[in-house]
């Protein structure tokens, strides 16, 4: 039978992680509310603008943002891995490196393939496998804004432009609800064109003032949105998770302290019962 005091040192450690996971649970879900609302607010707009970029790319002409659809054989693919700064999220995470790991080694293993980080834990990874990783943004979570985002996406649209990388993907989870969070490998450059052959599936747009200076300002504008809304995806998507990996902690240590406290009565009333045996004992052998 365990010892008794080691089952109490038990109950209270299991006792005190409950807490702590519960806390983090309620943390999680305060910060998920206010992450949700973004993501639903800005992913709309995301959404029309890349549609419109679609149906412009393919009247461009010449290098009127025709630069941002250049069509290359992938020799050189950029990924852009989002992750998060901290675990404790399940594997929210792990998916993410698993998922680039697949395109490194698989899809993209004749061609030469680097990984732009957004989140430490991607970081830490791919620092350790050698010089695939050019350069880490881990801090870019304590200040989120669109601002210091389309910094980023500057940067990886000269990149292209200057011929240094032929693909761009961005490898991200995108927000479903709390529970649920979809692995996207998502196209960033080229600019794909939306060809149909259904006319009522075209658009004809009015330029004003000129068709050349409006898509100028509209595809880098659109591929930085595009790139603030990955982010915010994943932002989202981490609390959720994470609430959703505290949940079940809080839950599986409910179940263990209940376990550990039958434990514990069944070896004190045990403990208790050989008392009475020998005291029950010691008496017979008086009266003998």
């Amino acid at each position: 039978m365990p010892n008794l005091k080691e089952i109490r040192s038990r109950i209270s450690s299991v006792g005190s992680t409950m807490q702590i996971t519960s806390a983090m649970k309620m943390v999680s879900a305060a910060k998920l509310k206010r992450a949700q609302d973004a993501i639903t607010q800005m992913r709309p707009y995301s959404n029309k603008l890349t549609e419109i970029l679609e149906n412009l790319t393919s009247t461009l002409e010449g290098d009127v943002g025709g630069v941002y659809a250049a069509q290359r054989k992938p020799q050189k693919v950029l990924l852009v891995t989002i992750t998060s700064n901290r675990g404790l999220c399940g594997g929210f995470n792990s998916y993410i490196i698993k998922s680039a790991e697949e395109l490194i080694n698989e899809k993209y293993s004749s061609s030469k393939v680097d990984v732009l980080s957004i989140g430490k834990k991607s970081s830490e990874f791919f620092n350790k496998k050698g010089n695939i990783l050019k350069s880490s943004h881990d801090d870019l979570f304590n200040t989120l804004s669109f601002d210091n985002v389309s910094i980023i996406a500057d940067k990886i649209m000269q990149d292209f432009v200057n011929e240094e990388y032929d693909k761009v993907i961005l490898v991200y989870n995108q927000f479903k609800n709390a529970a649920t969070q979809i692995i996207m490998n998502e196209d960033y450059l080229p600019i794909q064109n939306k060809s149909s052959n259904n006319q009522e599936d075209k658009k004809d747009y009015i330029f004003e003032p000129d068709k050349n200076k409006i898509v100028q300002n509209l595809i880098p504008k659109s591929l930085k949105t595009q790139l603030f809304k990955a982010i915010l995806d994943s932002h989202a998507a981490e609390h959720g998770a994470r609430m959703t990996a505290m949940h079940k902690a809080t839950d599986n240590a409910s179940e263990l302290k209940k376990e550990l406290t039958l434990t514990y009565n069944k070896a004190r009333q045990a403990a208790i019962t050989g008392e009475i045996l020998e005291i029950v004992g010691g008496a017979e052998a008086l009266n003998n």
